[in-house]
């Protein structure tokens, strides 16, 4: 029993870096953390005389059954190309809860998610634990099923579309002011205020869930988002400033029910992209911070 206590607190030093790694891997923060959970079974099957390096034995193993994962979301997925946003994590503007500071202070934006999304299972297993993680591509060969010069074919593909992406503003003050004047248009149906907010090739992804059919869907263009934006006028005044993995953004409940979370990447003080997340059975799932509205 000593020996399991033992082995049980090794692994909790190791669980923050673990969740890190699979929420950027799955995009999920329930999913995360029945990967890490699993990883912990995982190791007290085995006989841990022979592990060397326990950090990255575990980390080699939270890999794993995320790649498992992610070729099981893939093989279930009847339309690849539905309107999908990666579960956020969300923390009220004003003093971080501290539940959260962990997953902000590491976060991933929500933008580079959804790009995560549109790779394979095995280019984003090796981008993540290359890129992010600095694992040797040697072992990353070993999970991936590949050569190590396969593995490293498979995060250089990744890598491209990754950077590609936009490069967003730092400046978090920058972020919540034009969020701010974002949200306030919204709730006075300016249509005009809010097309010079938005870039000329801007795109709105929302993900409302399964129902009702096709309400989930990707608007591009400055005109068509603005259009798409005062029709959530009537949650907008349910809003609040909120941190949306770690960038300025939008929280939205009633009475403690969420409604809605989006997330804003913004460059060069344009919105280039918003990612709402309205499906409520995911809502109900994340871990939200408390409002009073």
């Amino acid at each position: 029993m000593h020996d399991q206590d033992m082995l049980a607190e090794r692994f909790e030093a190791n669980r923050a870096h673990l969740h890190q790694v699979a929420y950027r891997m799955l995009g999920s923060v329930s999913e995360a953390d029945d990967a890490v959970q699993e990883s912990w079974l995982h190791l007290t099957r085995c006989d841990i005389s022979d592990i060397q390096n326990l950090a990255g034995w575990l980390t080699t193993a939270v890999a794993r059954v995320c790649l498992d994962m992610l070729r099981s979301r893939s093989s279930r997925r009847e339309e690849p190309l539905a309107t999908h946003v990666p579960d956020p994590v969300v923390s009220i503007a004003d003093g971080v809860d501290p539940e959260h500071q962990a997953l902000l202070a590491d976060s991933v934006g929500l933008a580079l998610l959804v790009i995560h999304d549109l790779l394979t299972p095995a280019e984003r297993v090796a981008f993540v634990l290359h890129d992010i993680f600095a694992v040797p591509f040697a072992e990353i060969a070993a999970i991936v099923g590949r050569s190590p010069s396969a593995a490293r074919q498979l995060a250089s593909r990744a890598r491209r579309r990754v950077q590609a992406a936009t490069v967003p503003d730092p400046d978090i003050t920058r972020q919540r002011t034009i969020v701010n004047a974002f949200l306030a248009a919204s709730r006075d149906g300016n249509f005009d205020a809010l097309l010079t907010m938005l870039a000329p090739h801007v795109i709105l992804r929302a993900d409302v869930g399964a129902a009702p059919a096709g309400a989930s869907r990707v608007v591009s263009g400055a005109a068509a988002v603005a259009k798409q934006a005062l029709t959530f006028a009537g949650r907008a005044q349910f809003a609040q400033p909120a941190l949306v993995n770690g960038a300025a953004g939008i929280l939205a409940t009633d009475r403690g029910k969420p409604l809605a979370v989006m997330g804003f990447t913004i460059a060069q003080g344009k919105i280039v992209e918003i990612n709402i997340l309205a499906d409520p059975a995911r809502l109900t799932q994340l871990d939200l911070p408390s409002l009073d509205n």
